[in-house]
C-alpha cells in the first residue's frame, strides 16, 4: 500500500463525538511514551502527523487520521501515564476500552510494547481486553533499532510467552519509526482487513 493522502479529521474525548460514517478504522494502542505517535509518523510518513513529545500522556484524546480516503488510522491515548489524575487515567482507560470492544468500525488494533523491556501489566491489561473485541490484535515491538540481532530474538520470545500464559497466539512485528522496521508489514496487514471490506 502506498500513502498518498492523511488528513486529521478531528480528536474525541467521548464514544458519541467520533466519525460516523462507517469508513474502516485500525488503532494503535500503547502505554505512554512507547513511541506510539513516532510509529504513526513514520507509517504515514509524515513528520509532525501525531503528536510527538518528551513528555509522556501526550495524546490525550483518540485522534482519527483519513488515510487515502479509505480508512482511518486511529491514534488512542497513551495507557496508565501517571502524572495526570487518577480520575482522568480511569477515564481514558474507560474510554479506550469502550472504543477497542464496541467500536463497529474497528478492524485491527496495534498494540505497541517496547522491545527493550518485559510487557508490563499495563500491557497485558490491553492484551487481556483484547479477545473480547471483535477487531484483529496484532503486537508492534517498538524501538528495536536500539537493540541487537541477538536482542531482538529474545524480546520476541518474551511476548510470545506473555501472550501464551494469557491463552493467546499473536502476530508480533518489529517494528522502528527510527529506521522504517515494520512499515511495509503494517501496511500489509491494514491492506489484507481493508480487502475484507
Amino acid at each position: 500500500m502506498k500513502v498518498d493522502s492523511v488528513e486529521f479529521v478531528q480528536g474525541a474525548t467521548a464514544m458519541g463525538h467520533m466519525p460516523e460514517d462507517g469508513v474502516p478504522e485500525v488503532a494503535f494502542v500503547g502505554r505512554s511514551n512507547v513511541g506510539k505517535s513516532s510509529l504513526i509518523n513514520s507509517l504515514l510518513a509524515r513528520r509532525n502527523l501525531a503528536r510527538t513529545s518528551g513528555t509522556p500522556g501526550k495524546t490525550q484524546e483518540i485522534n482519527f487520521f483519513r488515510v487515502n480516503e479509505r480508512f482511518f488510522v486511529v491514534d488512542l491515548p497513551g495507557f496508565g501515564y501517571a502524572k495526570v489524575s487518577k480520575k482522568q487515567r480511569a477515564k481514558w482507560q474507560t474510554l479506550i476500552g469502550n472504543y477497542v470492544l464496541k467500536r463497529e468500525a474497528l478492524r485491527v488494533v496495534f498494540q505497541l510494547v517496547d522491545a527493550r523491556h518485559e510487557p508490563t501489566a499495563l500491557d497485558r491489561e490491553i492484551m487481556m481486553l483484547m479477545p473480547e473485541s471483535r477487531a484483529e490484535h496484532v503486537i508492534l515491538l517498538t524501538k528495536v533499532d536500539k537493540l541487537s540481532g541477538n536482542e531482538r530474538g529474545k524480546s520476541i520470545a518474551r511476548v510470545k510467552k506473555t501472550l501464551t500464559s494469557l491463552g493467546q497466539d499473536k502476530p508480533v512485528i518489529l517494528t522502528s519509526a527510527k529506521d522504517g522496521r515494520g512499515r511495509k508489514d503494517i501496511l500489509e496487514w491494514i491492506d489484507i482487513h481493508l480487502a475484507a471490506e
